[in-house]
């Protein structure tokens, strides 16, 4: 196969335009094409371009003619093997299975590839399938009454079921094991546009159905499902830095034996981390973010980022992406973005209060919203310890809990009032989206005063950028604090802890992904190194 990139095209071009640009840039008729596979599609979104950018795969003659006459092309090469190739397989009898505990999308993943590879892990998730799981978030959402053990962060897919369901990421992925993520997911029922798109989502409804198909395809390899199974303690042996894994303890005292344990906790689970801690499962202090959710009207940001094309169908909702590094060495910037979407109540602990961002599929509801963030580091947390970042936002949360009213009401304040330093009193022309509902107050109250000072700069150098943005009747809602995790369960090049052998820390949650599509990843390379110590491989 030969891959062609930077095939730049109108976003209005006919069906037969993508053929007959690969014929015209590498001299060949359309007979010598036998197959043409869109690996990416991309948007130009310049004002003075306002084009699609394809990368192409093709199946054509004379393909190896082709390669030694572009050789001097950066834009035309061989496509590489993004295949996925498994590690190995299981013995037809196993002496002890692999546990999984959480099964968000790292766990899925993780649970899926050794299942895959006849493992047949049992994982262990302490929230409730996604179905019932749902209806305990609208319980928060409708009702004001807050689940701790299934909401937004407990339960069957994890945190990522009510976002946007992006599944895009940064990451280095030399391996393509992102590509194995996206094609899992369209064997459970994604649009096959994720493939190529450069900025696929998906969205919470289709999420929910495709996590219940991924879970009946692990089952039905041999692996177990055991939802409402909250572990709540380990079983080492040895001392110092030569301890084992051997097993956990569930909450209701039922303990399950294994020398393999994939820790896909998520960014919330604290209570799993301060036992882990107690057992002295080495860990450290990480940064993360704090700051709100703010939104917008989405036509306001269509027509600032497409102009004349804001509302074209291939487009859809405009996103965008910011960064403002401020006078006072913090960056404030843009995080989890979600076009056409909704502020939600994402708490996940009595009288404490946080929000986060989603979207549906469609992308079409009013608003546009997104967490504006500040950064920090373990120097900004109260006390020492790996658990210090937990600490402030339990701290923040509290406040922000206090500030709404303490029935999970969020506290909010338009951005010209904030920026004046003066509390808001009423809403103006954008309606909040958040439920259970918003109450008008001064967040600059509640947040650090670097944070607030931060925020206050970034938002006019944004408006620069995005006109409207720092709009006074824009609306901010707090607080935002569960960005990452705070603290990361460092492991070694085997992917085990670094002083508990056979504990496997994975994902968000450990600090080692941010997002679906690189906890997928980050859930498949720890499945691989479950498997090679298994089959005893290095």
């Amino acid at each position: 196969m030969l891959r062609l990139a930077e095939i730049k095209l109108p976003l209005d071009h006919h069906d037969s335009a993508l053929r007959e640009a690969v014929c015209d840039r590498l001299g060949v008729p359309d007979s010598a094409i036998r197959a043409l596979t869109v690996f990416k599609r991309s948007y130009d979104a310049r004002r003075s371009s306002q084009q699609l950018i394809y990368i192409v795969d093709l199946d054509i003659a004379g393909e190896d003619a082709l390669l030694k006459k572009f050789r001097n092309d950066p834009h035309v090469g061989a496509t590489p093997d993004m295949n996925y190739y498994y590690v190995g397989q299981a013995p037809a009898t196993l002496p002890c299975r692999p546990l999984v505990v959480g099964f968000g999308p790292c766990g899925i993943f993780a649970a899926l590839i050794l299942a895959q590879m006849g493992f047949k892990p049992i994982v262990l998730e302490r929230g409730k399938e996604v179905r019932q799981r749902t209806k305990d978030t609208w319980g928060l959402w409708r009702k004001n009454v807050l689940n701790p053990e299934s909401n937004v962060q407990y339960g069957e897919g994890g945190a990522g079921t009510f976002s946007d369901g992006k599944l895009y990421s940064q990451i280095k992925d030399p391996r393509y094991l992102g590509r194995k993520v996206i094609d899992e997911f369209v064997k459970a029922g994604a649009p096959e546009e994720i493939v190529y798109v450069a900025k696929p989502h998906i969205g919470t409804f289709k999420l929910v159905t495709m996590v219940e198909k991924m879970r009946a395809t692990i089952i039905e390899l041999g692996g177990e499902i055991r939802f409402e199974h909250k572990v709540t303690d380990i079983l080492l042996e040895g001392d110092g830095d030569k301890r084992q894994l051997r097993g956990v303890v569930l909450e209701n005292g039922e303990q399950l034996l294994s020398d393999h344990v994939v820790m896909a906790l998520g960014h919330s689970a604290r209570d799993t981390f301060e036992m882990l801690h107690a057992r002295g499962v080495y860990m450290e202090a990480k940064p993360f973010s704090i700051g709100c959710r703010i939104e917008h009207p989405q036509s306001l940001i269509d027509k600032a980022r497409h102009g004349k094309h804001a509302g074209h169908p291939i487009l859809g909702a405009a996103d965008y992406k910011l960064v403002h590094h401020a006078k006072n060495g913090r960056a404030v910037y843009s995080f989890c973005m979600c076009p056409g979407g909704t502020v939600v109540a994402a708490a996940s602990e009595p009288g404490r209060l946080v929000t986060n961002g989603m979207s549906q599929y469609s992308r079409n509801e009013r608003n546009a919203n997104s967490a504006l963030v500040v950064s920090i580091t373990p120097e900004d947390y109260p006390g020492d310890g790996p658990l210090a970042g937990i600490a402030l936002q339990r701290q923040l949360e509290e406040l922000a809990f206090k500030l709404g009213g303490e029935n999970y009401e969020a506290p909010a304040q338009l951005v010209g009032d904030f920026l004046a330093g003066k509390p808001s009193t009423q809403l103006g022309e954008v309606e909040p989206s958040y439920k259970p509902g918003v109450k008008m107050s001064d967040l600059a109250s509640i947040l650090p005063p670097y944070a607030v000072e931060a925020m206050r700069e970034a938002l006019p150098a944004f408006d620069r950028q995005i006109r409207g943005y720092a709009m006074h009747d824009a609306v901010l809602t707090g607080l935002e604090t569960r960005t990452s995790s705070p603290l990361r369960i460092t492991r070694g090049d085997d992917l085990q802890s670094l002083n508990v052998r056979g504990l496997y820390p994975a994902g968000e949650g450990a600090g080692y992904a941010g997002g679906i599509l690189s906890a997928g990843v980050d859930g498949i390379r720890i499945a691989e190194a479950v498997a090679k110590s298994m089959l005893g491989l290095h």
